[in-house]
């Protein structure tokens, strides 16, 4: 056993005795040393480091030390989208003072997939971080990973990088604690208020689509959320704050369609906005590329054969977009113009961005927020620009209701004419229909008189009783109609009768017909139509006339008639403190039918009978 351990101490040691060899060769061939001291706040470190690019992505690091590192001068590395090849950094720190320093060095890109970072300090084990392998306790944007130099100490480290999603960009950075730490709550408050700013954009907006119902408003609201998640998770901070580590290798899944929404958003927004459906040929085009879109999705998502082609139609929209919005333009469409400058604003980010990642011109080094300035700018130029149409189409509606107005007066005047003219022939032919009207009803009641006055003549002839008796009821049944017609035509209003009037006529004439001392009571609080007044005259004089020959055995008692109208229905009450009757001893004469009919039949009523204490008969109509 102690053999064995003597074995294996010595291997350890030759293999340490290999690496301070390999580290000291190294620290003689490397001219590019990064120089630190513990006030060091902030060193860039790629311009002082070596390059090798693997494209067999299998090498180890051990593999790597035996490596040929090409020296770089650049700050920051651009190698586009670049799934095939791994790249490993070389650089050298050398801490010059006489105390210990503790430094951070941080990849500048939050969505590299892969970071592994080498140091002597673990026995270049390598520590794994990037896009897929976010540690739960990393509250930081970018990966970070923390060196101890000892005083006067040097020593080498290594990266190697590869990204699966996105371009590949190198940028690494060397800080101090506190300067590190500083920069990162400065950097992710100037995120917060970018995030917050374009928030209340997207809500403004919202609420002027619910205010205002134009589609286009909904459109824009889409396109602003859908830049706000792609960014939150293009600079990284959805990695820290917003999504599950272990959920993002599925949304990486994805990724096509976080790029495109809100492009197609865009092209849907601009298509309804700009009113592209007035150029049918544009349109179709338009049309066209927002149907391929989707259906590209669909292939991206299931395959990973096409990925480097996946914004290839996303890029040719907003290519055919700006071309809409330049052409729009020149046919004097007002809001053109703002949508136009808003896209200078976005092609000119975009084109930085694309210089900074191809490594050409690094925009970052001057102006570190020149995406985030360009998308409020330009969602705040698209604000004004919807705020723009709703004050054209408020002028625009301004100005058609003025012109509605002036021909409103000047029809107003037309038909006020036209009225005058039409009123004073109706009322000339209202007046000669009034003449007519009571000329008939005048007619019609002397010709009833007449009938009457035939009937006295042969019913004087006539010594029967009984037939005298149902002569006598068909004169009262004719003068009940004939009253009617008389109060009409003394009237200017045909269309109501005064009831309690009408009522008071036709009890005065039965009282005459049979001279009695009963007492007649009225409650009357409604006026009757036309119509309803016949049919109530008939009712009443049958029950009046039933009372008067059957319920007063001595010709003394008291009737009441009462009529109202409560919640659109009428109440008409005959009441008398007579002797009453069975019910079933005079259902089958005439005028009892009569009264049954004229209810239920002509008023479209029900009738209630009460024999009890005298006769109360109660009819009900709508």
């Amino acid at each position: 056993m102690n053999i064995f351990q003597s074995l294996l101490c010595t291997i350890y040691f030759m293999l340490k005795l290999k690496i301070i060899i390999f580290l000291l060769l190294s620290v003689i061939s490397f001219a590019k040393v990064v120089d630190i001291d513990e006030k060091t706040s902030y060193s860039e470190l790629l311009s002082s480091s070596k390059i090798y690019i693997d494209e067999t992505r299998s090498l180890s690091i051990n593999e790597v030390f035996k490596k040929e590192f090409k020296e770089n001068e650049q700050k920051l590395l651009g190698y586009g989208y670049s799934p095939n090849f791994d790249v490993w950094i070389e650089f050298s720190i050398r801490n010059n003072s006489d105390e210990t320093v503790e430094k951070i060095i941080e990849y500048e890109n939050p969505l590299a997939t892969n970071i592994f970072f080498y140091s002597p300090d673990d026995d270049y084990k390598g520590k794994h971080d990037g896009l897929f392998f976010v540690s739960d306790d990393r509250k930081t944007i970018n990966p970070t990973f923390r060196i101890k130099l000892n005083s006067n100490e040097t020593k080498i480290y290594y990266i190697k990088a590869s990204s699966y999603i996105t371009t590949l960009i190198l940028k690494l950075n060397l800080w101090s604690i506190d300067a590190f730490f500083a920069k990162e709550i400065r950097h992710q408050f100037i995120l917060a208020l970018f995030f917050g700013s374009m928030t209340i954009l997207g809500l403004y907006n919202l609420f002027i689509y619910f205010f205002t119902k134009d589609i286009s408003y909904f459109y824009y609201v889409l396109y602003i959320f859908g830049i706000i998640f792609h960014h939150f998770i293009y600079i990284g901070m959805a990695n820290v704050y917003l999504i599950d580590h272990e959920m993002i290798p599925y949304l990486v899944e994805f990724a096509a369609v976080i790029v495109a929404f809100p492009i197609f958003a865009l092209g849907i927004f601009t298509k309804s906005f700009l009113g592209i459906a007035r150029y049918p040929k544009l349109n179709f085009v338009l049309n066209i590329f927002l149907i391929l879109i989707p259906l590209s999705l669909l292939v991206f998502i299931s395959t990973d054969m096409f990925n480097k082609f996946r914004n290839i139609f996303s890029i040719i929209l907003i290519v055919y977009l700006i071309y809409l919005t330049i052409y729009t333009a020149i046919k004097k469409n007002r809001q053109s113009y703002f949508i136009l400058f808003g896209w200078v604003i976005i092609a000119s980010a975009g084109i930085l961005m694309y210089l900074s990642s191809a490594g050409v011109f690094n925009i970052y080094l001057y102006y570190p927020y020149v995406v985030e300035t360009s998308f409020v700018i330009e969602a705040i130029i698209f604000s004004i620009a919807l705020a723009d149409r709703i004050k054209q189409l408020q002028k625009e509606k301004e100005d058609v209701n003025l012109q509605l107005i002036s021909q409103q007066n000047s029809e107003k005047q037309r038909l006020e004419e036209k009225v005058k003219e039409k009123t004073s022939d109706l009322k000339k032919a209202l007046d000669e229909k009034g003449l007519l009207l009571k000329e008939l009803n005048h007619r019609v009641k002397n010709n009833m008189q007449t009938i009457v006055s035939l009937i006295r003549l042969q019913a004087d002839e006539i010594e029967d009783e009984k037939i005298n008796e149902v002569f006598l009821t068909i004169q009262n049944r004719i003068n009940a109609m004939g009253h009617l017609h008389e109060m009409l035509y003394k009237q200017d209003n045909i269309t109501h009768i005064d009831a309690r009037e009408y009522f008071s006529i036709l009890i005065d004439e039965l009282k005459e017909s049979y001279e009695n001392n009963i007492g007649i009571f009225f409650d009357i609080k409604a006026n009757l139509k036309m119509e309803e007044a016949i049919y109530c005259g008939l009712i009443l004089n049958e029950l009046v006339t039933n009372s008067f020959k059957y319920a007063f055995p001595d010709n003394e008692g008291t009737i009441y008639v009462s009529l109202e109208e409560e919640k659109g229905k009428f109440k008409f009450c005959i009441e008398d403190d007579g002797i009453g009757y069975v019910k079933d001893t005079p259902s089958n004469s005439l005028g009892l039918i009569l009264v049954d009919t004229l209810a239920r039949k002509q008023l479209k009523g029900e009738i209630f009978t009460n024999t009890k204490d005298g006769v109360k008969v109660m009819i009900v109509w709508k």
